[in-house]
């Protein structure tokens, strides 16, 4: 008799289970059906579902007019968010299905805006403002009158004060440290740079990041 029950109590509670995964789990729904899902999972602040829902209407409409708003919705909310790399998927894929002629800058603009934004502290990321540099030089010559040039340059122009920053740093690490080689190869860097002797405001860190981070 208590074999029995505890039998059916088992069962009782897979099928529990199977019925609030099922409820989870969504599937064979139309595009719009998942769009909708998507902006409301967007709407709850709940930006992993909100990526499972977006492979679930991908998965079912490959090539639904829908998933070009989605794919935009979803990399912007990954931009407010910080998360830049996820961002950046989302506009590959948006690159991959409906990029033209006519919206190409504006993907290779939000691309470049994901990795200025990320662009946080002015003594980290070397390589992505190296990286970030040559992506907008590639940028201007490719789309020489692209409506966001202005935006871009502006860009352009802090990615190239944050490395004459950083060389100015490293430069005056090595002058602390008495190692002359590498002093004079950054002293020359910054002399050939168009900020020398400019009147410039650098940087500044909070105390708490920079007893931590100076050099």
């Amino acid at each position: 008799m208590k074999k029995n029950i505890f039998l059916f109590l088992l069962v009782g509670v897979l099928l529990a289970a199977c019925s609030v995964k099922s409820e989870e789990e969504l599937y064979n729904l139309s595009a719009q059906a998942w769009y909708k899902q998507i902006i409301k999972d967007l709407q709850s602040r709940d930006l992993e579902k909100a990526d499972q829902h977006y492979n679930g209407m991908a998965s079912e409409h490959i090539a639904n007019a829908l998933l070009e708003s989605t794919l935009i919705i979803l990399a912007q909310a990954h931009i407010a968010e910080e998360e830049y790399q996820l961002a950046e998927f989302y506009l590959d894929e948006y690159n991959k299905k409906f990029a033209t002629s006519r919206n190409a800058d504006y993907i290779r603009y939000l691309k470049i805006k994901a990795k200025f934004d990320a662009f946080a502290v002015p003594n980290r990321n070397q390589s992505l403002m190296l990286e970030s540099q040559n992506e907008i030089d590639t940028f201007l010559k490719e789309y020489p009158y692209t409506q966001y040039e202005p935006l871009v340059q502006t860009m352009l122009t802090k990615f190239n004060l944050a490395v004459y920053y950083l060389d100015d740093t490293i430069a005056d690490l090595y002058r602390r440290t008495k190692k002359e080689e590498g002093y004079e190869v950054y002293k020359q860097r910054i002399e050939e740079n168009e900020f020398y002797r400019k009147s410039i405001i650098k940087p500044e860190l909070p105390w708490y990041r920079s007893i931590f981070e100076k050099f």
